[in-house]
């Protein structure tokens, strides 16, 4: 046992300590509840781990699951349960002899007596710092009133209160949704939620109900159940990450498009690219990848909606090679799965590039994919204008695209951020002379002025290629121009 010990009882949870501002405060009672299936037992196990690690003793108080299957699912996680103590308590096989059930399992005063008693001794004989308490749900079916069953709580909370032991009791809430009777009791409540999709995994987020004399992040938090165990992603808050850097230009390798963008994208700013699918918005955003790589910085790129095999194909008939990036490290590129990944867990991916990699550079590609991985569109902007101003806050240049619905003409976004971006540029395909073509043009800038043309871009094996601006149409924006000049000047043809 150790002589000196923190304030705080780390949960040996992955986040969830930052979550919780330190931990869980010792010799206090803590609640920790959720529907079957959210991960109590697992962030219990690693509680109780971390204890053990940190030289305390660990006692686990089984009401619902037995030993074996506690033991199964540690060994699932890899985990060995050396070192903590499991009481199960539960019936043993003798008892359910019909000459011997009144003795423990019709009584219902007899049995919480028995089940009271028998959690103390096993107290007795361990001594821990740590216990879980697994589940309270069997307690309040005992109790059989609201009453009764709060009774019995506080004497819960106040043996152990004289022992200054940590302990988590554990609710599945499958009894009584409505009884908050520990909430009012327990000196923090923590809440997990699984909400399921009509497609793909199902979600898990967490959020601190209370916590007595204590600052915490408030909110939900997504986390995940993988091997290994629960991980946390807290919420981003972009205002506690600041950084000083100079706010200089970064032109790209056109000076066509540098001087569309008046003197090319400041650091740490985000420029948002629209338009519809086919325009090349992608490999649009390489152009701005191998311009960082050509000043020694690191890129991250995350793809939603593209094979990567194929975006590496497709950049080769740009001139850009991908992969030669890919392993000088200067290009991090990851395939996002939407149907997989939180949100919470992407944020933590990007986060984790620029802080612990250090990107200068992140593309997300695209917004679509992205809000695929969201529960609803308020919650997209939301999370997007945290990670964007966490970004510029951090120096790091973001790229977003989002294709549009349609190909010419009206066209509507899936979600509109335009808002949020300091650099938004307007991809169209339009007609002209009996052929389809394309057009480029920047409608707004927050860091400087800008150029207000529009002009026609090509992309072939020679990159990126802007024509001048096509001052002799008007309506290209709309896909069909009209002819207002008979001296019109368009990409790969001469004068007229």
């Amino acid at each position: 046992m150790t002589t000196h010990r923190n304030d705080s009882a780390q949960t040996g949870v992955q986040g969830l300590d930052q979550v919780l501002v330190g931990g869980l405060a010792r010799g206090r009672v803590f609640l920790l509840e959720g529907s079957p299936g959210t991960g109590k037992t697992t962030i219990a196990t690693q509680f109780l781990q971390a204890g053990a690690a940190a030289g305390e003793r660990g006692l686990y108080i089984t009401l619902s699951e037995t030993e074996d299957e506690l033991r199964a699912s540690a060994r699932s996680h890899g985990w060995s349960l050396d070192g903590i103590s499991i009481y199960e308590l539960v019936p043993p096989e003798s008892l359910l002899d019909e000459e011997q059930q009144q003795s423990l399992l019709y009584s219902s005063d007899l049995e919480l007596g028995e089940t009271t008693k028998r959690i103390f001794e096993a107290f007795e004989r361990v001594r821990p710092n740590r216990v879980v308490l697994d589940s309270l749900s069997e307690i309040r079916l005992l109790a059989q009133s609201s009453l009764r069953y709060r009774r019995q709580i506080l004497a819960l909370k106040h043996y152990f209160a004289k022992q200054d032991t940590t302990v988590l009791m554990l609710d599945d809430l499958t009894t009584d949704l409505n009884d908050k009777t520990v909430h009012s009791v327990a000196h923090g409540v923590i809440a997990l939620e699984e909400v399921a999709r009509d497609y793909g995994a199902e979600r898990r987020r967490l959020r601190i109900v209370k916590y007595r004399g204590r600052r915490f992040r408030g909110g939900f938090h997504d986390f995940i159940i993988d091997t290994g165990g629960v991980r946390v992603f807290p919420r981003l808050i972009s205002a506690e990450h600041r950084k000083t850097f100079s706010r200089e230009p970064l032109p790209s390798e056109s000076a066509e498009l540098n001087a569309l963008l008046g003197g090319g994208v400041e650091r740490g700013s985000s420029v948002l690219i629209l338009g519809p699918a086919g325009t090349g918005k992608s490999l649009l955003t390489l152009t701005f990848a191998v311009g960082a790589a050509s000043r020694g910085e690191r890129t991250a790129m995350f793809v939603f909606d593209e094979e990567l095999g194929l975006l590496i194909e497709r950049a080769k008939g740009l001139g850009i090679d991908l992969q030669q990036l890919i392993d000088q490290g200067m290009l991090l590129i990851e395939q996002v799965d939407a149907a997989e990944l939180t949100p919470g867990e992407f944020t933590e991916r990007v986060r984790g590039c620029v802080q612990e990699k250090g990107a200068r550079t992140v593309i997300i590609d695209s917004l679509n994919g992205y809000q695929a991985a969201m529960p609803e569109e308020s919650a997209l902007v939301l999370h997007m204008h945290e990670l964007l101003q966490y970004l510029n806050r951090q120096g790091a240049t973001t790229f977003l695209t989002v294709a549009q619905h349609g190909l010419v003409g009206d066209m509507k976004a899936p979600v509109d951020v335009t808002y949020l971006a300091d650099t938004v540029i307007l991809l169209r395909y339009f007609e002209a002379r009996g052929r389809v073509r394309r057009a480029i043009s920047v409608i707004k800038k927050r860091t400087s002025a800008h150029e207000d043309t529009i002009r026609e871009y090509r992309l072939d094996s020679n990159g990126l290629t802007l024509g001048k601006p096509l001052v002799e149409f008007q309506g290209v924006l709309r896909g069909v121009p009209t002819l207002v000049s008979h001296e019109a000047r368009l990409l790969g043809e001469k004068e007229l």
